[in-house]
């Protein structure tokens, strides 16, 4: 709608995002002015919830959280526990975790750049218009979503909100035979996932840059899953801008704040707007993919990940979670045929006075908890820093970087159904994963 000069674009509802949203767009003489998303969802209390609650129940409280990426809320709740109880899970039953992680990059990222994504590229609406243009295409994606999801309930005992997960390890560990039809499922996802590398490489891409700094977690030796350490790259630093800070200064370094359109909190680093999630593993990661991924990167146009070339044009992020799920699956088997079953299924956590924090890589960026337990090991605080309200800042700057460049292009004016749908695509670049962010509201009581 215009108002005198002024050009106000609103998008009430997101489609295709995970969650509920709204887009305030506002632009004075062919200027953006304005960009507000506005995550209207609920909040839903997750960190009330975990006070008072005994060390062991975290990781089942917050799955909850989240229906695609489960494990993530898993595996950071189990990894700030045993850090305040001074435990260390490795050998075999960390191996386990990180197969049960890499089920769930597959099925996640293969949701989102075939149900979600895709269809921006190639001029759908939504996944059902892609089928009928490209059935084998959306054929492909749901037998490789389908492995990432027989993973999970192998290890997890369900596909969603997996079950098998404790504090120190799992409930039951599986047998290298349980394994083996695993593996098999996964060679032939393999030639899926690098069909779906060289199907998106192929998409047309607007030519546009961010230059967010990167936040990611670093493992040296391995591309970062469910450990590591935290690590910035300056915007268009390269690797000598490299730097890394411990988990202990998290809440320094990444502030939270609270905006007034949006029930989510958005966040800084070091005061800089910062990105989380592919475009960051990539950048910090890259030369720790498999060897496999790395040349299907490389075939895909993103450069050479041993070299340390990264992928700043938010559009391609769909071709970096492409070579995301070739590295998992590769993981995955890596993983099941080394497998032995361990001893125990767990490792004892006895509760302890203390304060433990941690972080893994969830497909969408690194996701933070903290607790801070009692002496019997009751829950008296908790912090929960998810990836979406990490990008949420970026997010709206690359929103408006995309409309102002349509805005100068020259040639006839953009309406408002074309800017609403490049609004639309760059949000859903970052596939934002909304509900997990909405989870803190600003309450004010006013008595007289």
């Amino acid at each position: 709608m215009n108002h005198g000069g002024t050009r106000v674009l609103r998008l009430d509802a997101l489609a295709r995002v995970e969650g509920e949203a709204a887009l305030h767009l506002r632009v004075d003489g062919g200027t953006v002015v304005e960009t507000r998303l506005r995550i209207y969802e609920p909040p839903r209390f997750f960190e009330a919830f975990l006070t008072g609650r005994a060390h062991t129940e975290p990781p089942d409280i917050t799955a909850r959280i989240c229906g695609i990426c489960p494990v993530a809320y898993q595996m950071s709740a189990c990894q700030a526990i045993e850090n305040a109880c001074g435990v260390t899970v490795d050998g075999p039953l960390a191996e386990l975790r990180r197969l049960l992680y890499c089920g769930e990059w597959i099925e996640s990222h293969t949701l989102h750049i075939y149900l979600l994504h895709a269809p921006d590229f190639l001029g759908h609406a939504d996944v059902v218009g892609l089928a009928r243009d490209q059935r084998a295409a959306v054929e492909r994606g749901l037998r490789l979503k389908q492995a990432g999801n027989a993973i999970i309930e192998q290890l997890g005992g369900r596909p969603i909100h997996p079950v098998n997960v404790r504090v120190g390890g799992f409930y039951r560990t599986p047998t290298p035979q349980e394994l083996r039809p695993l593996a098999e499922r996964l060679r032939q996802a393999r030639e899926d996932a690098l069909e779906t590398v060289r199907w998106v490489a192929a998409f047309d891409f607007p030519d546009t840059v961010c230059d967010h700094d990167l936040l990611a977690l670093r493992d040296p030796g391995r591309y970062a899953i469910d450990s590591g350490t935290p690590a910035v790259m300056a915007a268009h630093g390269g690797s000598p801008a490299l730097r890394e800070f411990t988990l202990s200064d998290f809440e320094q370094r990444v502030q939270e704040g609270q905006v007034p359109y949006s029930t989510a909190l958005t966040a800084t680093l070091d005061g800089r707007r910062f990105l989380t999630g592919p475009l960051a593993r990539y950048a910090i990661n890259g030369r720790w993919l498999h060897p496999v991924a790395a040349e299907a990167a490389r075939a895909a146009g993103l450069g050479d990940p041993a070299g340390g070339a990264i992928c700043d044009n938010p559009f391609r992020s769909i071709v970096v979670r492409a070579v995301e799920v070739v590295h998992a699956v590769e993981e995955a088997l890596r993983i099941i045929d080394g497998y032995e079953q361990p001893l125990r299924p767990a490792v004892q956590v006895p509760p302890r006075k203390a304060v433990g924090a941690g972080a893994t890589e969830a497909p969408r960026g690194l996701l933070y908890h903290r607790y801070v337990l009692a002496e019997d090991g009751t829950l008296t605080e908790a912090r929960i820093v998810p990836p979406t309200a990490q990008n949420q800042t970026a997010i709206e700057e690359d929103v408006r970087r995309a409309v102002q460049a349509r805005l100068n292009r020259v040639g006839p004016a953009a309406d408002d159904e074309e800017l609403t749908h490049l609004c639309e695509r760059a949000i859903r670049n970052h596939d934002p994963c909304i509900s997990c962010a909405a989870h803190f509201l600003d309450l004010t009581v006013e008595r007289r």
